[in-house]
């Protein structure tokens, strides 16, 4: 290896981590002035006063039946699947009827089968990736790869493997960014440059990725087809073709995975970067690059990994020329059981791929350590199965009552007399602007879906035809994971705090996201301008 310094290696960055510890350094980095640090308190301040989602929830439920009782039998006219007028009635939800459907419905329809049993493709899919997870393999990947590029890459590589980590739900806060720091500390840079890289691409790229059918497009997809399937939208792509829940995002993913490396790169190297060179920084005493090293039994253990890899890809091949190829059936309907099953052979592979690396890591020793494995993924879903019971039940009851469908009523009525309906990238524009604002102040993906999807699908639909489930999908992730990175209130924003104090003991979280701002606002106006380019030029967003 070269002795330059341009090429990163675990050994070299230990000595001079034992190196930088000789010297004490004191830092103060990016201080803020106290209006800036008064409008981060005032968002958190607010943020803090927001319920639970589940709480939210439930009030919501609450008040809609109230709202039921109170404006019963109203009649309107909708645009119906087909372009004509339909007469919609809200029921009254507190009639002895509507009670007894509510009681018969709650468990079965109403949550578990809820957009045909979404719930259930979700756990299916974190026994796959839980696996993975457990067995080491994940960890070892983003480890392996972190610490095997150029320093001048290195940037770049970050924000793809903050990207792609989040298949591996936490794996990337907990793993990737501490990494990061350790990674940049050792070739003698400020260690905040290199998590501000790795805390973009997990965070703020939380919606792209390279992998198809991964949890978050199954929430998402699945649950934007029984948004519009519930008030009779079409669930049509862009190009008036059918697609599939879980892949209709899969070729702008790829892209935007393509545009957020690169632009993530670029501003780690030309706004970060030189924003924080040369700041000081201190290296504890407890910190050690030695427990993010892949230890000669990981790396073989790699090698087995991969070997899982190829072998449930030669099956996935097999099967898909084999009994899942594409048919015609008796009624003229071509049927593909391979992309209808695009979740399962996904989750087929991520398992057997962990049960190789588990085995030859020691990590597994018998069936029952695989058993332990997938119950423990299964036991952080509880807040999920949580959160679904409630939610779903109240977007059931919307749509049972016509509440739903009259809100969505209202809002098209609304839109179109400010006269933005004719136009589809003001309309884009301007929900991207809406649920970012949102995403300030409520956090967890899934929960602003469930309040903002229901709505949003259907009433865009009305007032512009061109506005499909998967652009208003698509729209929605683009806002979503911008500004996670800003907000005080997201899930991780406290451990990354915690993380990049062990450099510098005074930042603020003001401090942090000052760093983070660039990110997120090039992020944001990039991302929005390569969706609205996919609709001016045609191009698929998935299939």
């Amino acid at each position: 290896m070269s002795k330059t310094g341009k090429s990163v290696h675990t050994k070299l960055y230990y000595t001079r981590i034992m190196q930088f510890k000789t010297t004490e350094r004191v830092v103060f980095i990016n201080k803020q002035k106290n209006s800036g640090s008064e409008r981060i308190s005032f968002i958190e301040h607010i943020g803090n006063k927001i319920p639970d989602p589940v709480i939210i929830f439930a009030a919501l439920y609450i008040i809609a039946l109230i709202i039921s009782a109170l404006a019963g039998g109203i009649s309107f006219e909708s645009a119906g699947p087909d372009g004509g007028a339909v007469t919609y009635q809200i029921r009254n939800m507190l009639s002895f009827e509507n009670i007894r459907w509510i009681f018969s419905n709650a468990i079965l329809d109403n949550w578990l089968a809820y957009a045909s049993g979404i719930l259930g493709t979700i756990l299916i899919v974190m026994f796959g990736i839980g696996i993975a997870d457990e067995s080491g393999l994940l960890s070892a990947l983003i480890r392996r790869l972190g610490t095997s590029v150029s320093d001048k890459l290195l940037p770049f590589v970050l924000v793809l493997l903050g990207i792609l980590s989040n298949i591996a739900t936490d794996a990337g806060y907990i793993i990737l960014v501490p990494l990061a720091g350790l990674l940049y500390a050792g070739i003698g840079k400020n260690p905040l440059i290199g998590m501000a890289a790795a805390f973009a691409g997990v965070s703020a790229g939380f919606s792209a990725n390279l992998i198809p059918a991964t949890v978050v497009d199954v929430i998402i997809g699945t649950n934007a087809r029984a948004f519009a399937e519930s008030q009779g939208v079409p669930f049509l792509s862009s190009l008036g073709k059918a697609v599939n829940p879980a892949t209709m995002h899969y070729f702008f993913m790829v892209a935007s995975t393509v545009l957020l490396v690169v632009t993530g790169g670029i501003v780690t190297m030309k706004i970060i970067r030189p924003r924080l060179e040369k700041d000081r920084f201190t290296i504890p005493d407890d910190i050690s690059i030695s427990k993010f090293e892949v230890t000669g039994q990981e790396r073989k253990s790699l090698i087995w990994g991969g070997i899982g890899f190829l072998s449930s890809l030669i099956l996935v091949v097999l099967l898909a020329f084999g009994p899942l190829s594409g048919y015609t059936d008796e009624n003229g309907k071509h049927i593909t059981p391979f992309l209808d099953n695009i979740i399962l052979i996904i989750t087929f592979v991520f398992f057997v791929s962990g049960v190789f690396y588990g085995y030859a890591s020691g990590k597994f020793r018998s069936l029952r350590d695989l058993v332990s494995a997938m119950s423990k993924q299964m036991g952080t879903m509880g807040y999920v199965i949580v959160l679904t019971f409630f939610s779903y039940n109240f977007l059931s009851l919307l749509t049972y009552s016509n509440i739903g469908t009259y809100i969505t009523y209202l809002g098209a009525q609304g839109l179109k007399l400010i006269g933005i309906s004719h136009s589809p990238i003001l309309l884009i524009i301007g929900f991207i602007i809406i649920t970012s604002v949102v995403n300030l102040f409520v956090g967890g993906m899934t929960a602003k879906w469930m309040l903002l999807g229901p709505i949003f699908i259907p009433m865009l639909y009305q007032v512009n035809n061109s506005m499909t489930p998967d652009i208003v999908a698509a729209a929605y992730r683009i806002a979503d994971s911008s500004t996670n990175t800003i907000t005080p209130l997201m899930t991780y924003a406290g451990v990354i705090l915690m993380y990049m104090r062990k450099y510098n003991p005074k930042l603020t979280i003001g401090n942090m996201i000052g760093i983070m701002l660039p990110y997120s606002i090039i992020f944001l106006i990039s991302w929005t301008i390569l969706l609205v380019l996919f609709l001016l030029f045609g191009i698929p967003l998935g299939f």
